[in-house]
């Protein structure tokens, strides 16, 4: 394509875009359907110009023209209540439900890395040496220990507030980082399954796995499934750059990668509640047969939240991205 050409041939149009644009009187009803054929037709010239004559002084203008047209044609709105109330019931929880046959293979096989690391420790006392010495082990993992006293060693505020910001750091950087193939989600995913596998096997050497397990499920089970959610997301979102399907690469990253804020911002949610369990139910004089059915009523409805309200929300086509008339225009790239 000859630019100069291309330019002289289309200056015209974009200048009286940007006139009509600059107006400040009301558009009559005929200027304000040759805003809407010039912002289209100035649309589809930024991406010709884009694909096959990049200028950045062209691109630069041409972008500014079409971002000011687009906010004139569609007009702007600020977020409500709606908008709240459509993430949380509908957008969040399909977009969760869309995502399961990663998030949930996910899940199984680091469960199953736990067991199988928590198993190796527990059954080689070479493994353990390795990790302390003796007497800190004991220290650890004996009654009234450091892993008995570790929920109940801040006051439950402030721990909570602070259990929370990690996981929602974790989580995020899973949605994030997954864009690199998913090879960082991968390291992240690892060492909390190393974490949880180490205290599985070392609280089973001291025979205590009853007390573990006591401490953990009331709140671990809603937090490791929040966190396997992230992963699994971030885990999709680095398959897309490799095959980003029948969509091209840059739509399927934009898709994927709007619906993976929002899910940060839905786990950010689900953690708060995790953390406010492991501040204030881990810790409680409560039963461990409660402390523990509190764990599992928090994972059931999470799950129910997922399958039965986002299983619905989905099959209705909502995907967890921006309503279709947020989203940037796809164009045509022919004249």
């Amino acid at each position: 394509m000859d630019l100069d050409v291309f330019v002289s041939a289309h200056r015209a149009e974009w200048d009286r875009l940007d006139a009509l644009l600059r107006r400040r009187r009301r558009l009559t009803g005929t200027e304000a359907d040759e805003l809407v054929t010039l912002y289209q037709r100035t649309a589809t010239h930024l991406s010709l110009i884009q694909s096959s004559a990049p200028d950045p002084r062209i691109i630069g203008r041409l972008t500014q023209l079409v971002a000011r047209a687009r906010s004139a044609v569609t007009g702007t709105r600020s977020a409500s209540w709606r908008d709240v109330t459509r993430f949380l019931t509908r957008g969040f929880p399909a977009a969760v439900y869309k995502a399961r046959h990663w998030w949930v293979p996910t899940a199984l096989i680091s469960t199953a890395t736990a067991a199988l690391i928590g198993w190796w420790i527990g059954t080689h006392p070479e493994i353990q040496a390795s990790i302390a010495a003796p007497s800190e082990l004991r220290e650890m993992t004996r009654p009234g220990g450091q892993y008995e006293t570790y929920y109940s060693s801040h006051p439950a505020t402030s721990f909570a507030a602070q259990v929370w910001t990690n996981n929602a750091q974790a989580a995020a950087m899973c949605l994030v980082l997954g864009i690199f193939l998913g090879l960082p989600v991968l390291w992240i995913l690892f060492q909390n399954v190393l974490n949880v596998g180490v205290g599985i096997g070392l609280m089973t050497s001291a025979g205590r796995l009853d007390t573990f397990l006591g401490l953990i499920l009331p709140h671990g089970l809603l937090e490791l499934t929040a966190v396997f959610v992230a992963a699994g997301t971030g885990l999709r979102l680095g398959w897309t750059v490799i095959d980003p399907g029948p969509r091209t690469r840059r739509t399927a990253l934009a898709e994927e990668g709007r619906a993976a804020i929002g899910m940060a911002i839905g786990l950010a949610l689900i953690l708060f509640i995790s953390g406010a369990l492991e501040g204030f139910v881990t810790p409680s004089g409560l039963p461990t047969w409660a402390r523990i059915g509190i764990g599992i009523a928090a994972e059931l409805a999470f799950l129910t939240y997922v399958y039965v309200l986002g299983g619905r929300a989905a099959r209705e086509g909502e995907s967890g991205d921006l309503e279709m008339a947020e989203r940037s225009a796809v164009l045509p790239t022919a004249a």
